[in-house]
């Protein structure tokens, strides 16, 4: 079910939207250290009590379970997509050790991390993933970005089409863009594992002409790995499944654990023709 980070305390009051956010993006910025209370009473300007209320009602889950995720959110990316060994993965993402780590890990996804990292065909039979023929494999572009402002809004939801169309109507009832504005998604789980997890997405636009009153960050700057998706939204899966299936398998580049970035090109807004629709999937690149 998706739930808007709008809430009520006491069904009275409402929430500071930006307040929420800036905890939120705290927390996911410093997800592999610990987070005093104090830091985010100051951040939030509300005492825990309420912060843990608000926290329980946007994210289903509390903040301690929600940075957990995070870590081993976090880690998976970096077992799929680096060299790195389990160890350092286990440490970085702010584990004391690799016992914990482990044990935390399997009980999450239902393998360990060293299958996760060498032996992929259960996850992948778990994401209905087979592979493809090489030449059916689809072939990015590399290309380098300089950091994005956004103005946005953030909902967890289960990653479908018709959640993120929710998500979407929500999110733009706050302004009305003008005609050039740009739309981005930021994906912060990984789509490959995302049936694991309840998705974090965020709704985003660019615009130099709009006085917001949304909260803002930056899609990070860097190169990233550029796929086009022909067609409705409702077939992306499509293309995340040959992405995984055949180029992603063979690739020498490592990827970064930061979010997957969804810029909507051509959209219901400036095309009429379903099959002009036209979205750019970035996966980032180390």
């Amino acid at each position: 079910m998706l739930q808007s980070i709008i809430i009520l305390v006491n069904m009275e009051d409402a929430i500071d939207l930006s307040r929420v956010h800036k905890m939120l993006s705290y927390i996911e910025e410093n997800y592999d250290q610990a987070i005093s209370v104090k830091e985010l009473e100051r951040i939030s300007h509300y005492s825990y009590r309420n912060i843990q209320r608000i926290f329980k009602y946007a994210c289903h889950e509390t903040i301690g379970a929600y940075q957990k995720r995070l870590r081993l959110e976090n880690a998976f990316k970096k077992i799929l997509y680096t060299k790195d060994n389990l160890i350092s993965i286990a440490l970085d993402v702010g584990f004391a050790n690799q016992a914990s780590f482990s044990k935390a890990f399997k009980q999450q996804f239902g393998i360990s991390p060293r299958e996760a990292k060498y032996q992929k065909e259960p996850l992948f039979a778990q994401a209905k993933i087979t592979a493809i023929a090489p030449d059916q494999q689809l072939k990015p572009d590399i290309i380098y970005l300089s950091p994005i402002t956004v103005y946005y809004q953030s909902a967890f939801i289960n990653y479908t089409h018709e959640e993120v169309e929710t998500a979407w109507e929500q999110f733009l009832q706050h302004d009305i863009p003008p005609a050039g504005t740009e739309f981005y998604g930021i994906i912060a789980d990984e789509p490959l594992i995302r049936e694991q997890l309840t998705c974090r997405y965020d709704t985003c636009y660019v615009s130099q002409t709009i006085n917001s009153q949304l909260p803002s960050k930056k899609i990070p700057g860097g190169r990233y790995a550029q796929f086009a998706h022909h067609g409705a939204y409702e077939t992306i899966e499509d293309t995340y499944g040959k992405i995984y299936a055949g180029w992603i398998l063979d690739t020498e580049l490592e990827f970064a654990h930061t979010p997957i970035i969804e810029k909507y090109v051509k959209h219901p807004d400036n095309t009429t023709d379903t099959e002009e629709l036209l979205t750019y999937i970035w996966l980032p690149l180390k």
